[in-house]
């Protein structure tokens, strides 16, 4: 496979963006609770995936006499940095720490979606590659959405049980209670 100068760039901006992934799992996982020991499972099978995926990304490029990127990417340095400050203000919550892995799943996909551009010529061996990979990065990004929608269908319903079950105003020794009464002035219940 001869690979040309654009290819290089594409693949580059690729291998920066799966590095960027790696970081942003890794840091993810530190910033989640020890309760859930099986999302840092997931995201550290996740960053796993984006480290073979530079890997293969590296390799591609080498091969052909070009020059790899190393490091990550300046707007996924950004988003590490929002993803603390939110953690910061959330306390490691869940649902907050997939909220922004998700943000992170969708810049990935989209990365790729644009490398795969007809515009950008890619011989169909790359084209191959990539679209292997993205069809990984997908299956990730669905996964972490639907962890994220169960985190907060979760959260909404201890939400619920935390106020259905709030505690009585006390006044001195006296609780003061609140009971629905369905009963009418003359004693009958009413339904």
């Amino acid at each position: 496979m001869e690979i040309k100068k654009n290819e290089i760039d594409v693949i580059n901006d690729l291998i920066e963006i799966n590095n960027d992934r790696v970081e942003g799992f890794e840091k993810a996982g530190r910033h989640l609770e020890e309760k859930e020991n099986s999302l840092t499972v997931l995201f550290n099978k996740l960053a796993a995936q984006s480290k073979a995926n530079t890997a293969e990304l590296t390799r591609l490029v080498q091969q052909y006499g070009g020059e790899a990127a190393h490091g990550t990417s300046t707007s996924g340095a950004l988003h590490r940095t929002w993803l603390d400050v939110k953690s910061v203000f959330t306390g490691g919550d869940a649902e907050a720490v997939l909220d922004e892995c998700e943000r992170g799943e969708d810049a990935i996909k989209a990365a790729y979606h644009s490398a795969l551009d007809p515009e950008n010529t890619l011989s169909p061996e790359l084209v191959q590659v990539l679209e292997t990979q993205l069809t990984g990065i997908v299956e990730g990004h669905d996964l972490i959405k639907s962890l994220r929608d169960q985190a907060k269908v979760s959260e909404d319903y201890e939400k619920d049980e935390d106020d259905s079950t709030a505690t009585n105003p006390v006044y001195g020794d006296e609780t003061v209670t609140h009971e629905h009464s369905y009963a009418d002035k003359t004693g009958e219940t009413q339904l």
